[in-house]
């Protein structure tokens, strides 16, 4: 059976965990070393369960802690190869054995343990950045942030899951008539920034089905959204009337958007 779990989401670092009773990995590690093993050690793991790393680009917030697990465990490291060049340019990263690096391509699935797992394109400005679906048996997850629109390509590729993490970054009318200087409010709301919550609810119209198991919104804005509007304006409230969601859940790891090119 596979799980997922949340350690940290948003700007300030992202790290989740995936696995099943033989196999666990991290997607992305962009918190501090002692923070993912403090994280791990709250769902009964260790660092040493961990079989890999992928990543899903390289902004910090996704590769902060990345160098001190790869030197101190030995983790082996999937992510694109431009994904992998970027890394390498990354000096507060520092110096990771080539070894421990395996490329990765959008569409083409790889195993780790008993997890199949299949890098999706996604829109976002970074080098190569890739969502991630993975399976184990019947079974089928996917973690999908850090895009700012999508294509039939991509929800093609998402249907038939039992679980979802999602982004829904920002309300756009906080989003306009907030604080934050235009640049900045064109990139998130560009094709390579963030998923809005009605665009995430779109998203979600075109994936749910009867047998979803979860859904989890993350990355949301901590200045350009609440719980409680993503949850309503990503039209999860009808669809669980509908089709019977057994499980929703809003996470409160926000994303602090900043004038830097890292979120």
């Amino acid at each position: 059976m596979l799980e997922l779990c949340s350690i940290a989401s948003g700007s300030s670092g992202n790290c989740i965990c995936v696995g099943t009773d033989d196999c666990h990995v991290l997607i992305d590690a962009g918190i501090s070393g002692k923070k993912i093993e403090n994280g791990l050690n709250e769902f009964d793991m260790t660092a040493t369960d961990m079989q890999g790393i992928l990543v899903t680009h390289e902004h910090i917030d996704h590769i902060a802690g990345l160098g001190v697990m790869a030197r101190r465990y030995h983790i082996p490291i999937y992510a694109t190869k431009a994904t992998i060049g970027a890394i390498k340019c990354t000096k507060s990263v520092g110096n990771i054995d080539d070894e421990l690096f395996h490329p990765v391509e959008a569409g083409v699935d790889f195993t780790i343990g008993d997890i199949e797992f299949e890098p999706l394109h996604i829109s976002h400005d970074a080098a190569d950045p890739v969502a991630y679906r993975f399976k184990n048996e019947n079974h089928a997850m996917a973690v999908v942030t850090d895009l700012g629109t999508y294509d039939d390509a991509l929800v093609s590729k998402l249907q038939n899951l039992d679980g979802l993490l999602l982004e829904a970054n920002h309300d756009i009318n906080m989003l306009q008539t907030g604080a934050y200087p235009y640049p900045l409010k064109r990139r998130i709301m560009g094709d390579s920034g963030h998923l809005s919550n009605e665009r995430s609810g779109q998203l979600l119209c075109e994936l749910l089905h009867d047998k979803f198991g979860s859904v989890i919104l993350g990355h949301l804005s901590k200045e350009n959204n609440y719980e409680k509007l993503a949850y309503e304006a990503s039209g999860l409230r009808s669809q669980w009337e509908t089709i019977h969601i057994r499980q929703v859940i809003s996470l409160c790891m926000w994303l602090r958007e900043t004038g830097h090119q890292t979120a």
